[in-house]
């Protein structure tokens, strides 16, 4: 197998859609997107934070709502010099950091959000990075998720199992969806006071979405992409094929809570 072929084998899925021209790379599309964004209600006066902003897509739409302060948290440097692409300017910067320990003082921000991320971390991360959220947020301070969740609130473990263990092979990093019960538990367990859920299908990869995410040029990039691209190809329909195969258990969510300490 050649040095392409193998890189594309090992690559996590969300890279390998990367590299194929996709920008869009939130469970719940942009339409999930924005409803959180309205949902935290972004101003002037605002600091926010951004954790794993990825290609900016979710950053470029709070850029235009002007805050006060913007702040991308990246955990590597490839990371951080994409992020440095798309954010410049008085009050703007980048900083290469672990979502679970930022190097900000405590109480800083007015809102963070961070979209596809806590999914992939172990429940033990999942506490870590949202107690994170918590010591840089003032008092009155909005947190916004957008993640993947397990649709049926009563999933047998099993099933739970076996739904983590496929995502994984094929996405190629830990994936770990909640119910919504859980993510909400897991907010209010952290002083957080749950304002709005809005759940949305897992359609990532149906042709619907891909068309409302990506427009008619960038599917037509991404389907010349695949179609140049076997190695590529076949990552994508293999994801594809989890995602369908799950459709029933899996959805999209976003939950928007404010930060409310005793």
């Amino acid at each position: 197998m050649n040095t392409l072929a193998s890189d594309f084998q090992r690559m996590p899925g969300h890279w390998v859609l990367a590299s194929l021209g996709k920008r869009v790379l939130r469970p719940g599309g942009l339409g999930l997107t924005r409803v959180m964004l309205e949902q935290l209600h972004i101003g002037h006066d605002d600091d926010v934070i951004e954790f794993a902003p990825g290609l900016g897509v979710t950053a470029s739409m709070t850029l235009q709502r002007h805050p006060r302060s913007y702040v991308a948290i990246e955990q590597d440097e490839r990371a951080a010099d994409t992020a440095r692409s798309y954010v410049s300017g008085d009050r703007r910067q980048v900083i290469v950091a672990d979502a679970q320990d930022v190097p900000l003082e405590s109480h800083t921000a007015t809102v963070i959000y961070g979209e596809a991320m806590l999914t992939m971390q172990s429940p033990v991360q999942k506490e870590q990075i949202i107690r994170e959220a918590a010591r840089l947020l003032k008092p009155g301070g909005k947190y916004g998720i957008h993640e993947m969740s397990l649709a049926n609130p009563t999933i047998d473990p099993q099933r739970r199992k076996e739904v983590r263990q496929d995502l994984a092979r094929a996405i190629r990093v830990n994936v770990a969806p909640l119910t919504s019960a859980e993510w909400i538990d897991l907010l209010e367990n952290h002083g957080f006071h749950v304002l709005a859920v809005q759940t949305a299908p897992m359609h990532l990869l149906h042709l619907k979405r891909l068309l409302e995410d990506e427009g008619i040029s960038g599917f037509l990039k991404i389907s010349g992409n695949l179609l140049r691209n076997r190695q590529a190809r076949q990552r994508v329909l293999e994801m594809r094929r989890q995602f369908v195969k799950h459709a029933a258990q899996l959805q999209a969510i976003s939950i928007v809570a404010e930060f409310r300490p005793k």
